[in-house]
């Protein structure tokens, strides 16, 4: 995949710096230098910064610090942490570090992605081959069909957490939301886990983001139903390839409650009919049957649709 006018530097590999010495007395308070924000916004705060200890530069995130102290918020990163290094695959983010920094607060490190995310690109979808972004949802298929033969539901699959690097890296990132059981296969819900989703402060400083993320949402993830299940991920795989297909969203409304209603009532219209170009029938087919209403109708896993998209759909 080509990125458009990417200018990119790569840190290059010296002697000096991997024959240095490690300090006889290792201080992990002084171990991270440099750090340049990448992101902020919701309830953390991801930068970039050096590892002086194994020098390469990594991904460090942590809570931003109206909520650095807030027990639910502390669990919820705890989880997320974890979940992303029990993750190991090649189309999840490798975790390297939990801890704690000099003021006791949680972080994590992370390796850090150069690329794209998948809404960047769609930004841009004319510069791009319908196989190179049908084979972005082949490969977050392929997370995401690991995660739930590992029993992780993710929640949150949207262009925005799709990250596409330079060297056709693709990976499914932000497993803030991750749904996850107990060994007796009882609910692990967090306390406020439900706020998470359609509960936010509908102020028109949280509009926009929150309605870019219901057109993702299955209707059993607004109804906050307690059964919720990997299909939900399903559902929101079909979002981002009915937008490849057609560069609109398979619900629509002006306000909040016309979107929501859009997604749990309302049939979209096949991408054939919503697209001025050419839609192959098969592609047709998979995005619908990822798009039902009730999750006994939709395709049942991620290998299911993997299939699909992997045959002649030209």
């Amino acid at each position: 995949m080509k990125f458009p006018a990417l200018q990119q530097e790569y840190a290059s590999v010296y002697l000096e710096d991997t024959d240095k010495a490690l300090p006889e007395k290792i201080n992990n308070n002084t171990r991270y230098a440099y750090f340049k924000t990448i992101a902020k916004g919701g309830k953390c705060l991801i930068q970039a910064c050096k590892d002086l200890h194994l020098s390469r530069v990594i991904c460090y995130k942590s809570l931003l610090p109206e909520f650095a102290d807030d027990p639910i918020e502390q669990q919820r990163f705890l989880r997320e942490a974890r979940v992303s290094a029990m993750l190991q695959h090649p189309n999840t983010i490798p975790t390297y570090e939990l801890g704690r920094d000099n003021q006791g607060h949680y972080y994590f490190t992370m390796k850090l992605v150069h690329g794209y995310t998948l809404r960047e690109i769609l930004d841009y979808r004319e510069r791009y081959d319908l196989n190179q972004l049908v084979e972005v949802i082949i490969q977050v298929a392929y997370a995401i069909e690991y995660a739930h033969a590992h029993g992780v539901v993710h929640r949150d699959v949207k262009p925005e957490n799709i990250l596409v690097g330079p060297f056709s890296e693709v990976v499914l990132m932000d497993w803030g939301l991750a749904k996850v059981w107990k060994k007796d296969g009882s609910d692990a819900a967090l306390t406020e886990d439900n706020k998470d989703t359609i509960s936010d402060d509908l102020s028109i400083t949280r509009r926009g983001k929150l309605q870019g993320t219901i057109i993702h949402m299955s209707p059993e993830q607004i109804d906050k139903d307690p059964n919720i299940d990997g299909r939900t991920d399903i559902y929101s795989l079909g979002t981002i390839l009915y937008e490849i297909l057609t560069g609109s969203s398979p619900s629509t409304g002006d306000t909040m409650n016309q979107m929501i209603d859009s997604v749990k009532n309302q049939e979209p219209v096949p991408p054939s009919e919503a697209s001025k170009f050419h839609v192959p029938a098969l592609l047709d087919k998979a995005t619908m049957a990822c798009l039902k209403k009730k999750p006994d109708d939709r395709l049942q896993s991620a290998n299911e649709l993997i299939r699909l998209l992997q045959e002649d759909w030209l």
